[in-house]
């Protein structure tokens, strides 16, 4: 560990004094002429002018040259941290394992990126993030902001050091196709996404990462989920990521007496996820110029691996206006139950949601309970008080289905919201409820989409 942080250190330094070079000569440089000089017209060497741009960029760079200082320093601080074992408030274990020990994850760091970019309530956004993390060395806040805005800077910078700041350098329009004109703005998202993540697996080297954007509020228990979820991601190779989100998390969807209830699925839900540095590697290559989320939900990403989701959402979105322009937000998002009572995970056994015993469990759960049909549950004529099972046959018959139940009926590459195996477990009226195909389902179709 020494060894790595010397070498990070050399680095930096490195970079530090090539920026300070690079300032030197352009303070040195010879500024433009002024082309109303006469003695310019005659060949003589008139006087020389210093631009506002050179200043700015003085400036710029100067400002730059702090923050990369700022994050050398916290970086520094984290690996003596670490190699002096020091002492952590009694409720946290105080021994750090070998890297290659599963169960170090109680104690590693985990970064919340922050994605930010126009909205000065992102406030909403850290307020909760700082008062709900547990310890502010294993959970370091780093804020990536786009867009440059002064206002947003201006409350990000109020936290002091209590949250890491970084900006995205470009700030230019993206090229895009005449017929994306007007998604401009996914355009930069993505581009956003792959400069932040980059800065966090890349350049700060960190092993996983919780991804956050500025217009979500998080519960009580968002810290304890995402570390016990952690070593199912490292030991279970068909898990690629795991969400705070429910898609289908309204409150009269879910059971809030059942908040400890964790699935496994198909659907990327974002909204608060988790991924590993191994799967930044993978996909960062390849990371698309826009519609990122989307992206992330073709076969060709997801390869057939799943994410874990809560039954009731650790996350609620507070942002109607962005660039979707509140696409979804007044009939569903607003809806979305937040998590409200503190749950122990990493005191559970969470070893069920490995792929074999859960599909062993979960599959026969939902085809033992009887088939009820649509007209029954909305009249509540079923006699029966567990669970029980609404079958569809396509397409057409499960959004039909879906959208009586108050569901969000969009399929993306086929693949429903909250879906396993092409299952989709809500409550209806009090009961359990799994929307589900026929028991010899093959696989999703993508021309559902």
């Amino acid at each position: 560990m020494l060894k790595k942080s010397t070498l990070a250190l050399g680095g930096a330094a490195l970079f530090l004094a090539w920026n300070g070079l690079l300032l030197l000569f352009l303070w040195s440089r010879p500024g433009p002429r002024d082309p109303r000089d006469p003695r310019d017209s005659s060949g003589g060497s008139g006087p020389l002018l210093l631009p506002a741009q050179l200043l700015q960029l003085a400036q710029d760079a100067e400002a730059e040259l702090r923050l990369q200082r700022q994050l050398l320093l916290q970086i520094q601080k984290l690996s003596q941290q670490k190699r002096q074992k020091t002492p952590k408030p009694p409720q946290i274990s105080t021994t750090i394992k070998d890297d290659d020990d599963d169960d170090d994850d109680d104690e590693e760091v985990i970064p919340v990126l922050v994605l930010a970019c126009d909205r000065s309530s992102v406030r909403r956004c850290l307020d909760k993030l700082l008062r709900y993390r547990p310890s502010a060395r294993r959970f370091p806040v780093i804020v990536s902001q786009d867009c440059g805005h002064a206002e947003t800077a201006a409350v990000i910078a109020s936290y002091g050091p209590a949250v890491a700041h970084i900006r995205q350098p470009d700030l230019s329009d993206v090229p895009v196709p005449p017929e994306h004109r007007k998604f401009q703005g996914y355009y930069k998202i993505s581009r956003h996404y792959r400069w932040a993540l980059g800065q966090v697996f890349g350049a700060l080297r960190y092993r996983a990462a919780i991804v956050v954007e500025d217009d979500l509020e998080v519960a009580p228990d968002f810290f304890e989920y995402f570390q016990a979820v952690l070593p199912l991601l490292r030991k279970d190779p068909s898990l690629w990521c795991a969400s705070a989100w429910n898609d289908n998390g309204k409150e009269a969807l879910v059971d809030p007496g059942r908040a400890e209830l964790l699935y496994r699925t198909d659907f990327f839900p974002g909204l608060g996820w988790l991924l590993l540095a191994e799967l930044w590697q993978e996909l960062e290559p390849k990371w698309p110029p826009a519609f990122w989320d989307d992206w992330m939900r073709r076969p060709e990403q997801r390869r057939g691996r799943s994410c874990v989701r809560p039954e009731v959402s650790r996350t609620v979105t507070f942002g109607r206006k962005g660039v979707s322009h509140g696409q979804f937000f007044d009939q569903y998002l607003k809806f979305i139950k937040l998590n409200d009572r503190f749950v122990p995970f990493t005191k559970m056994d969470l070893s069920y949601l490995k792929k074999e015993r859960y599909e062993r469990s979960f599959l026969l759960q939902v085809y033992s309970a009887p088939e009820v049909t649509l007209e029954q549950l909305q009249k509540g004529t079923v006699k029966d008080p567990g669970p029980v099972r609404l079958q569809y046959r396509g397409r057409d018959s499960f959004k039909a289905s879906a959208k009586a139940l108050g569901l969000m009926d969009d399929l993306k590459s086929g693949v429903p919201r909250a879906g396993y195996r092409g299952v989709v477990s809500v409550v209806c009226r009090g009961r359990r409820v799994f929307l589900a195909p026929p028991s010899d389902w093959t696989g999703y179709d993508p021309s559902w989409s």
